[in-house]
């Protein structure tokens, strides 16, 4: 997996221009990575990176010649560099830090050769520079950062400084500021500054987690404690992260010992990544421990032995990092593992990258590579800052590759997800889709297209939809396949975490510990309920069973249609003139029920599970998830109308179908079984464009066997626009006559007059008596429909009239000899004949 850099800062070399160092552009300036080349350029040699603040300005150190040591900051913002200080001489800065307002400068200098202490820590005023004062003079090495509010609102200038020491203690420091003249900055009382410990002594061993959260009005505390199963051997050595890089000491620190890395988001999650003692040359363990989902996952990743002969030197402590969404374990020369932090399921959803594949982008195998911050990393022998990123072309590239089944399910939620609201990136994976002639076996590209999309659509809108939507089709399938749930050469131990401990609940717990408190308990929940996540497979029973029932009832039936019209509604917002697909313009009752249902069964499942939104919430967001359901399904007809230049010759039924017809046929085909398989709605007017397709690229007999087997349906439009447009050729006659066949009683008399023949001139006729008669029953009160003997009668109709009159007549006439014993049938017959005579006039003759 490829990372692209991401932050702006282009410089080649510094050179002097007064009171600021601005970069000189050269060939290279387009880059999009910091850079410090470490070589003499005029009067600047030697440039090394020290740490990034939290607002993006990048602190560095470089030698003059006149063997000084001057720090300095760009600002990614304005593009400049800015000279902060000057040493007299030449010193060796291990940790730096600036205030929020420039005004105070805090430096660690490691001094060698000094028997006393090794290290130095300064308290600088630069703006006025007319105070120093020494905060430290230790042994062991100290780590200094300001800490940058979110806002100022006190009048009181107060700037607070943490210092962060390897013998296990940290202090925070309160520096007083005041205004002089009107606009300079200045310490007050440089020589009693306020001093908190925040940590008298930590410890590895005591595997708990604790965090504090520090406030403006000086106080700090213990906000959240969480147990760990931190390997058993202690940390032989503290790396401190996030607080700079530390060039006199950390280039050798070699495999000993563990690391541990926390990344939180301001969506409420927390990752806290560690690895394990590294055990022979074998294999490589870490643990990733998703705070935000309660449970965590242990890796075991057996190394390439043939990679090991190659680089004796390998380092084997992977390196953590994150891009957001990912949590990035990367060991040079051996595998790229990017786990998924939202949805951590099942494996298929992160990716494991090895050989040619596990690359950093530009950084080489060989870089000695640090973090700086959750996303960026510090290349140590170029002295270059790359902001992290995923490239959308290298996922282009391993979804077109080809490669595991798991790793494309990976690529393509990653694209869609994370990078899908790119419309590039979009029409890229539509592309793919209409490449791809057959499915896979573990997954349905289709499927994922929509759910993924959907997902990334609609979870933005409320963290909480997070737990319940559907994100991906996997889950509909009764067995998962193997091809998703294993890694050849990864073995991977889930385990439950155990809960943490918020000391601050309630209203009390402010920004991201309240989002992930609120996460946590989430997360809780519906670990004790079943199918907290709405399954869409659902729909199709209540299609088979439930849809029937619920149409006898009117009054459910008008609540369907009330939801059919909030989502259509919805979808008439959009520009007419802009539609190319003709969809949304037909009544399409079976897809309509259907959009009607999922919105009610999608409600029902949020009332239940998230009743905190809000009905009224809750309706909006339904409505808006079916919505956007039909429009992705609408915007990749879209995409492949624009790639193959379609029109309205489409429509054209007297035109053989061309190329690009059968290619979209055949992916709209596969939409049909995707969404009929999720058991989703289909825009309305979409079965009658696909039969319109399908009458034009496959031969009638085919066409005809799609129809029987419910690939295809007969609607109205559809029909009607076969008997209009067609001729009356041998060909196309045999083709409305099976189609007539097959069409409902009703439909077929609606159809039936628009076809120009002799069959349906019958029909009509048929249609025209039967209802001529039928105003005569309920003239005479005679009973026309009569369902237990209608099979006996013959076709024609007024035959099959009076002999049904006779019949009822004779019903109706009272039987004289009914219930008498000993009855002359012989005297019955004679009398019978000579009645009939009379009646005749005969008798006489």
């Amino acid at each position: 997996m490829c990372l692209s850099g991401g932050s702006a800062l282009p410089i080649t070399y510094l050179g002097y221009t007064g009171d600021a160092y601005k970069p000189r552009q050269c060939a290279e300036s387009h880059m999009t990575h910091a850079r410090a080349k470490k070589h003499t350029c005029g009067n600047v040699s030697d440039p090394r990176i020290l740490s990034v603040e939290r607002d993006g300005g990048v602190l560095y150190c470089w030698r003059g010649e006149t063997g000084t040591t001057r720090i300095g900051k760009y600002d990614p913002h304005s593009k400049h560099n800015k000279l902060l200080y000057t040493f007299d001489k030449q010193v060796c800065v291990s940790s730096c830090s600036l205030n929020k307002e420039e005004t105070l400068l805090a430096v660690s200098l490691t001094q060698k050769h000094r028997p006393v202490s090794k290290c130095l820590t300064l308290l600088i005023e630069i703006h006025p520079i007319n105070n120093t004062k020494v905060l430290k003079a230790v042994d062991c090495r100290v780590r200094v950062q300001f800490l940058y509010p979110h806002s100022v609102q006190s009048s009181v200038l107060e700037s607070h400084l943490l210092l962060i020491t390897e013998d296990g203690y940290v202090d925070q420091f309160h520096v007083m500021l005041a205004r002089h003249e009107g606009y300079r900055v200045v310490m007050l009382n440089p020589d009693r500054l306020a001093k908190d410990r925040v940590v008298e002594e930590f410890s590895w061993i005591q595997h708990m987690l604790k965090c504090v959260q520090f406030y403006s009005q000086r106080n700090c505390e213990t906000v959240f404690e969480l147990p760990l199963d931190l390997p058993s051997n202690p940390f032989i050595s503290v790396s401190f992260v996030h607080l700079g890089f530390d060039h006199y000491h950390e280039d050798g620190r070699g495999d000993k010992g563990i690391s541990l890395v926390v990344f939180t988001d301001k969506t409420g999650s927390m990752c806290v990544c560690y690895s394990h003692p590294v055990s022979g040359w074998k294999e490589v363990r870490y643990t990733i421990a998703f705070v935000h989902k309660g449970c965590s996952k242990t890796f075991n990743v057996a190394l390439d032995q043939e990679a090991l002969s190659r680089n004796t030197h390998t380092h084997l402590q992977p390196l953590f990092f994150c891009t957001g969404y990912y949590v990035v374990v990367f060991l040079a020369g051996h595998f790229l593992h990017l786990l998924n932090t939202r949805q951590q399921d099942l494996l298929c959803y992160s990716f494991f990258l090895s050989g040619s594949d596990a690359c950093l982008g530009i950084l080489g195998g060989a870089s000695v590579v640090g973090t700086q911050d959750a996303a960026s990393l510090l290349d140590i022998q170029m002295g270059r800052i790359y902001m992290a990123s995923i490239s959308p072309a290298h996922l282009l590239e391993l979804l077109r590759a080809e490669c595991p089944e798991a790793q494309r399910l990976a690529t393509l939620q990653c694209m869609l997800v994370l990078k899908g609201s790119d419309p590039e990136v979009e029409r890229q994976v539509i592309d793919w889709i209409g490449d791809s002639v057959l499915s896979f076996e573990a997954f349905d590209q289709i499927q994922e297209f929509i759910l993924a999309s959907l997902y990334r659509i609609t979870h933005q809108q409320s963290l909480s939809l997070d737990m319940v939507l559907p994100y991906s089709s996997v889950f509909e399938k009764k067995e998962l396949p193997v091809a998703l749930t294993m890694i050849p050469g990864v073995k991977c131990t889930p385990d439950l975490l155990p809960q943490p401990l918020f000391k601050r609940k309630g209203r009390n717990a402010q920004g991201f510990w309240a989002e992930l408190q609120s996460v946590c308990e989430r997360v809780k929940y519906f670990e004790t309920v079943q199918s907290p996540r709405f399954r869409t497979s659902h729909m199709q029973n209540t299609m088979q069973t439930g849809l029937s029932s619920e149409k006898r009832r009117v009054f459910h039936q008008q609540h369907l249609e009330e939801n059919t019209k909030k989502v259509l509604s919805m979808m008439d917002t959009w520009r007419l003139d802009r539609r190319i697909v003709p969809l949304f313009q037909e009544e399409d009752p079976q897809q309509k029920a259907l959009i009607g249902l999922m919105v009610d069964k999608l409600r029902e499942h949020l009332n239940r599970h998230l009743p905190q939104l809000g009905k009224k919430r809750i309706d909006a967001l339904v409505v808006n998830y079916v919505t956007k359901l039909l429009e992705q399904v609408h915007h990749m007809l879209e995409m492949l109308w624009h790639k193959y230049k379609l029109g309205p010759q489409v429509l054209c039924l007297k035109q053989k179908a061309s190329a690009e017809e059968w290619s979209v046929f055949h992916v709209m085909l596969r939409i049909l079984e995707a969404t009929k398989g999720l058991g989703l709605p289909l825009p309305p007017g979409y079965n009658s464009l696909l039969s319109v397709l399908g009458v034009k690229c496959v031969s009638h007999h085919s066409f005809l066997q799609f129809v029987d087997h419910g690939l295809l349906q007969l609607t109205e439009p559809f029909v009607s626009r076969i008997m209009k447009d067609l001729d009356n050729s041998n060909v196309n006659e045999a083709l409305k006559f099976s189609i007539l066949k097959r069409l409902p009683e009703a439909m077929l008399q609606r159809v039936c007059h628009l076809w120009d023949h002799p069959v349906s001139s019958a029909c009509i006729s048929r249609e025209y008596v039967r209802n001529r008669l039928q105003n005569r029953d309920k003239s005479t009160g005679l009973p026309f429909d009569d369902h237990e003997h209608s099979s006996l009668w013959p076709d024609f109709l007024p035959l099959s009239y009076l002999t049904k009159v006779l019949s009822s007549l004779e019903e109706k006439a009272l039987n004289p000899f009914e219930e008498q014993e000993n009855i002359d049938a012989r005297f019955v017959e004679e009398t019978a004949l000579k009645q009939t005579l009379i009646q005749l006039g005969l008798e006489d003759k």
